[in-house]
């Protein structure tokens, strides 16, 4: 039997996201204290242009459909998604 199989590749995901989420939110908790405002460094980027408030436009006459997708990767972020691979693995 192979180690993993669609559970578990579902629960990884599910705390990745997680790691990725607290450890960005603890980034942006601290980017106003000086010895911790690096957990918050980062670059963002994403699809569309920065005059529509970064959204793709689709205008089809009757239907008007806006995309829009921005990531911003942050140390805090990093430092999240390697302590969730850490609890995984604890599992």
């Amino acid at each position: 039997m192979s180690r993993f199989n669609a559970k578990d590749t579902g629960v990884l995901l599910i705390v990745l996201l997680a790691g990725v989420v607290l450890g960005g939110f603890i980034g942006y908790l601290a980017k106003d204290i000086p010895y911790l405002s690096w957990l918050n460094y980062g670059q963002q980027f994403g699809i569309g242009s920065a005059g529509q408030n970064g959204t793709v436009k689709l205008n089809l006459g009757v239907l008007v459909i806006s995309f829009g997708l921005t990531i911003k990767i942050t140390i805090g972020g990093i430092i999240g998604i390697i302590l969730a691979i850490i609890l995984y693995r604890k599992l």
